[in-house]
């Protein structure tokens, strides 16, 4: 079928290791799509991926116009690839998900149906996670941590999965920093945003996401979604510093009534070994935000288009 101008509705997948799960992803989308409107695109953006991914989507596009392929030259990770297919995307709602079915297709008519009740962002609560312990575990403490240090609530049963305005889309494509994080981008623009319990289902593949990609993943937006680590470290210096110049006192007070005769060598060691450390502690959370900035100024841009459909 030939793909309107403007369709209705678009969806982004971004696609990794995911050859296997292309044929039912594609499949289980058009029909539940088909309940809605014709009028509709698949934007499948391959990342990279080192499997033949991007020859499904090859396949795919050919025998339906609705089904377009980006392929970048790299793997610049999810939320870089979620970016592409947005400037991509041309309908009048963005829907966006994950490739490995986790994010099960059948839930968008009522996203949309929430949606005609006067929402621009309906995100996807996930009832009953089926990841392992651990992952669910750490995505809490990442949450709960992300929502002190940036002072918004992040409610960890919701990710990427959800429909969204095209006028929502067009307000998160102004938003050109390097370090990418889609649900944060959409909390941040704001607009009228509700959730729906979804049903969430087993990982239809290995996950992509290693324990040291994920704490990479979750140190680059807290440091560029949130100034506090520098304002604590601030509040620790000071902190430290009277507790020293009281203990200072204290010890000239001790050494002019000639309680202390001889200095102490493990004392002085602990002092320094403590402060040193410390010192060194403050100078990496700098140099952490001094990284980034580096990196914004460059002005690169976000991602390299090798190919598309």
């Amino acid at each position: 079928m030939p793909l309107a101008a403007n369709p209705m509705f678009s969806v982004i997948s971004p696609v990794y290791r995911a050859e296997s799960l292309l044929d039912e992803l594609v499949l289980r989308l058009g029909r539940s799509l088909a309940t809605l409107s014709a009028s509709y695109e698949i934007i499948l953006v391959d990342d990279g991926s080192p499997d033949n991914s991007w020859g499904k989507i090859q396949q795919h596009a050919a025998q339906d116009a609705r089904i377009r392929g980006v392929r970048l030259s790299r793997n610049f990770g999810q939320h870089h690839a979620i970016t592409a297919g947005l400037d991509q995307a041309r309908g009048e709602w963005v829907i966006v998900m994950d490739c490995d079915l986790q994010d099960r297709p059948e839930e968008i008519p009522a996203f949309y149906y929430r949606a005609q009740q006067g929402f621009d962002v309906v995100l996807a609560s996930r009832a009953g996670r089926q990841d392992a312990w651990v992952k669910k575990s750490v995505s809490k403490l990442f949450y709960a941590l992300l929502s002190y240090l940036t002072g918004a609530p992040q409610d960890p049963s919701v990710a990427n999965f959800g429909l969204y305005h095209s006028r929502v889309i067009t307000a998160v494509r102004e938003l050109r920093e390097s370090i990418r994080y889609f649900p944060t981008m959409i909390r941040w623009v704001g607009f009228r945003q509700t959730t729906i319990a979804v049903e969430h289902a087993a990982e239809g593949r290995p996950s992509t996401y290693s324990f040291a990609r994920r704490l990479r993943l979750a140190t680059d937006v807290i440091v560029s979604y949130s100034d506090k680590p520098l304002r604590l470290t601030a509040y620790l210096g000071l902190l430290l510093a009277s507790g020293a110049f009281l203990l200072g006192l204290i010890t000239l007070f001790r050494f002019a009534v000639g309680q202390i005769t001889v200095p102490g060598y493990t004392s002085l060691l602990i002092a320094i070994s403590f402060f040193s450390g410390l010192i060194i502690l403050v100078l990496g959370i700098v140099g952490l935000y001094v990284g980034k900035t580096f990196e914004s100024v460059r002005s690169r841009p976000l991602y390299v288009v090798e190919s598309t459909t």
